[in-house]
């Protein structure tokens, strides 16, 4: 295996990575508020809780700020070293892409990253951790 390949291994499990931190943050909010219909006790656990409120405002705080996160990246550096620069790849690297990036003007992002996260806060008084 080449030192190019390396990179892309690298930067594919960076990809994985990527999209599992963004269906954390997806998936946790919408779990919150089913398993409050659903009474389910784990999800009032403080630290998920608050490791679900850290990782949306991280990410409503970038989006303010203009900054691209640096999972993004550093996967496209790994990628660039590679001398891959392009998506072209594996079948699974193909859909964790097209489903984490997607072409809109910033002021979506923005938006629907502050609206999320407000969400999010808001579930903190309406399905309080314990």
């Amino acid at each position: 295996m080449g030192s190019g390949t390396g990179f892309l291994v690298l930067a594919d499990a960076l990809l994985v990575l990527h999209v599992l931190f963004v269906a954390f943050v997806v998936l946790g909010l919408v779990l919150i508020y089913l398993g409050h219909f659903l009474a389910w006790r784990w999800v009032r656990n403080f630290w998920f809780r608050v490791s679900h409120l850290v990782a949306i405002a991280i990410v409503v705080l970038q989006s303010w700020l203009g900054l691209i996160c640096p999972l993004t990246t550093w996967e496209m550096a790994l990628r660039e070293r590679a001398g891959d620069a392009s998506y072209e790849g594996s079948f699974i690297q193909h859909w964790l892409q097209a489903i984490l990036y997607y072409s809109a003007p910033e002021w979506v992002f923005i938006l629907s990253y502050t609206v999320f996260g407000g969400l999010v806060l808001l579930s903190w008084f309406l399905i309080r951790p314990r």
